[in-house]
């Protein structure tokens, strides 16, 4: 069975939006500002591009709270490049659009009742799978109940998360979002669809690296759950 290239197939996707002239409206799920620093600067050029933080898998409110803040700073300099036409060291030119920002609730417990008994399975595990479920299949609704075209997620850019695992579980969401909206009787309209993507190629995540340093952001060294915090403390101790 041959691997897909989720970043051939995102390049694919823009070519026959950029053939139709079509800009779709796209939400993409941010788990912080790091990793969203090269996928914004990316796709706010072919898209309409709304960003969805909500990660209640970030169990302590002070992290949460300050991922947040440095989510919503990153994407008010984007905008404020946008607003000036000053694009000078970005990847990015007068195509690009302004952001904008949807903040989901922030119930740590969603994320703990979602991997109760995966406790113990270690990072890049079952565990994760059971949280990449709940944050996509939320950010599959709410693009549903807000209009917008397409979903993805920002976690594709982490050389620590499995793009095929990630990808299987948008296309999934999509599926049972659409599947809900038709057994409830609602108008199927357009179906959301989910965006493949790896945006950890063509040295995106060097970028993200990049891009953090020019904004001066905060990057944590744990993906934001106390299990995986507990296991980073192991590694470095």
């Amino acid at each position: 069975m041959n691997k897909i290239n989720y970043s051939k197939e995102l390049e694919k996707r823009i070519e026959e939006f950029q053939k139709k002239n079509e800009v779709p409206k796209l939400l993409l799920h941010a788990c912080c500002a790091p990793c969203s620093s090269h996928c914004l600067e990316y796709l706010r050029e072919f898209f309409d591009v709304t960003v969805f933080f909500y990660n209640p898998n970030i169990t302590e409110s002070e992290e949460y709270h300050k991922r947040v803040l440095e989510e919503k700073r990153l994407i008010e300099a984007y905008n404020k490049q946008v607003d000036e036409q000053d694009f000078e060291g970005m990847h990015s030119d007068e195509h690009a659009r302004k952001i904008g920002i949807i903040e989901g609730e922030y119930d740590p417990k969603e994320y703990l009742d979602a991997v109760r008994g995966y406790e113990d399975i270690p990072e890049g595990g079952e565990r994760c799978r059971k949280c990449f479920e709940l944050r996509l299949r939320k950010t599959a609704e709410i693009a549903a109940k807000e209009g917008f075209e397409y979903f993805t997620t920002t976690l594709t850019i982490s050389p620590l998360k499995n793009a095929d695992v990630l990808n299987e579980v948008g296309v999934q969401a999509a599926e049972y979002v659409n599947g809900k909206k038709a057994s409830d009787g609602e108008m199927p309209g357009r179906e959301i669809a989910f965006l493949p993507s790896d945006f950890k190629k063509k040295e995106g995540y060097k970028r993200s690296i990049e891009l953090s340093q020019k904004f001066g952001l905060y990057r944590q060294d744990y993906c934001g759950c106390g299990f995986s915090k507990a296991e980073r403390e192991r590694q470095k101790a």
